[in-house]
């Protein structure tokens, strides 16, 4: 009999220790969370890094973009500045040729008059070949009748020399004169010409540089605005990681409160365990005292327990709560299916794009719910996702996080503790998006911008 109570204490102690040991098994799970919350938050750090990053290269961007428009505004000024010199060269050459135009007038007068003086000249040269010469002089001054005659003649052949000398000297000034304006002028006009063709030369060298500086900023803009769009998702990512930092930590929370009603059910269970067996020790004794009142208690307590077994087999269950209208059947996998309707477009190469999940369409007012149980990480509004929930879910260690997105409302808040099957939406066409439909996305791991932790939902959840 005393090795009967011995049994039976040894039977109770491992029970109890099967209680005191449970515990482990959620403190490795608050293990399991805390090391998600570090990696989050090593994550979280990076992705701030990577936005100061960028926001200096927007920032040097930015600094070459005002450098170049400054040249560009000095190389404008030049432009205009050329344009001037142009516009006053041309003038110059316009009147140069309209000088060239006088200068052929006079040209002209000039050209008739040394005609006329050649024409005078060839008279004289024949005259003086026919008559040999002075032979004509000669003869005019011996024909003089008298000593005054002769005076007048000899002043006369004077005069008619002096004059020929004279017409032959003005022939080769006007000769000279004539040349050197015409070279003045010819080489005044090639002097613009050569002028102007220099300045076209700079202008269309000062147009080159400025379609050179054009294009640079043009290409430091859309450099800019590549960094701007990365900044923005980096900053998304960024609320999205605080947002799944805060969702950790809400369900470490709820981990430490879970392991303390543990506890006290433990300490309840222990308590209760020690007393059922300061019972049991008794009845052995009493047992053990009187052979006949032990087999009258044995039978009692038989009789008790049956009954009791009895109770027990008649307790009804609870009934099923049923499914909300409209929404799927939770299934018995890891992830439920979110919505009802049929799969519009799968992951993968989408309009040049890689699409990250899963589109499920479907009319009507049709409720989409949670893949999993989780905490909302967020729920917002954004440009590209409309309404949209995410939710993180650590399952057996491993961190997920699901993606409910195009929502035409949403109907849980950040921090919220949602089960699996849960209600966080209604489909709908906000964002960007065409058409009503649930976007879909499941990440084994926390979501990113790069968007490179994301799984196909096709081989997780049977849809």
């Amino acid at each position: 009999m005393k090795k009967n109570i011995i049994a039976m204490n040894a039977s109770i102690m491992i029970g109890l220790g099967s209680i005191l040991a449970a515990p482990s098994v959620y403190a490795e799970s608050i293990s399991d969370l805390e090391k998600q919350k570090e990696s989050i938050q090593e994550k979280r750090s990076g992705v701030e890094s990577n936005i100061s990053d960028t926001e200096k290269k927007i920032d040097s961007l930015q600094d070459k973009q005002m450098t170049a428009e400054d040249q560009i505004a000095a190389i404008e000024a030049k432009i205009a500045e050329s344009a001037k010199k142009i516009d006053a060269k041309n003038a110059e050459i316009t009147q140069t040729k309209k000088e060239i135009e006088a200068l052929k007038e006079e040209i002209k007068v000039l050209k008739e008059r040394i005609a006329k003086r050649n024409e005078v000249l060839k008279e004289r040269a024949l005259s003086f070949q026919e008559t040999g010469g002075d032979v004509n002089y000669l003869e005019v001054l011996f024909g003089s009748s008298s000593f005054g005659d002769l005076v007048d003649r000899v002043g006369a052949v004077a005069t008619i020399a002096e004059a020929d000398r004279d017409i032959l000297k003005q022939h080769e000034l006007d000769k000279k004169d004539l040349e050197e304006k015409q070279k003045a002028v010819e080489t005044k006009l090639a002097s613009l010409e050569v002028a102007k063709a220099e300045l076209l030369e700079i202008q269309k060298q000062q147009k080159q540089q400025k379609q050179e500086k054009d294009a640079l900023v043009k290409k430091l803009k859309q450099q800019t605005e590549k960094h701007e769009h990365e900044k923005m998702g980096l900053e998304e990512e960024k609320a999205n990681l605080a947002a799944q930092e805060k969702a950790i930590k809400s369900a470490i929370s709820l981990e430490h409160q879970r392991l303390a009603e543990l506890e006290a059910a433990r300490k309840k269970a222990v308590a209760e365990a020690k007393k059922r067996a300061e019972q049991e020790a008794a009845q052995a004794a009493a047992q053990a005292a009187s052979q006949a009142s032990q087999a009258t208690e044995t039978k009692k307590q038989s009789t008790s327990s049956g009954y009791s077994a009895k109770s027990n087999s008649s307790s009804s269950s609870s009934p099923a709560s049923s499914n909300v209208s409209q929404a799927p059947a939770v299934s018995s996998g890891t992830f439920t299916r979110p919505s009802a309707g049929y799969v519009s477009s799968t992951m993968g190469e989408r309009w040049n794009k890689q699409h990250a999940g899963i589109d499920i369409a479907a009319s009507g007012t049709v409720p989409v719910v949670a893949a999993a149980d989780g905490v909302v990480s967020r729920s917002y509004f954004s440009s590209t996702y409309g309404n949209v929930v995410f939710v993180t879910h650590s399952i057996s260690g491993q961190q997920w996080t699901t993606v409910y997105a195009h929502l035409s409302s949403r109907q849980v808040g950040e921090g919220a503790v949602v089960a699996k099957g849960q209600q966080v939406g209604i489909m709908g066409n906000t964002g960007h998006s065409f058409g009503q439909h649930l976007h879909f996305e499941l990440h084994k791991g926390p979501w990113n911008y790069s968007k490179s932790n994301a799984v196909n939902p096709l081989n997780y959840v049977n849809i």
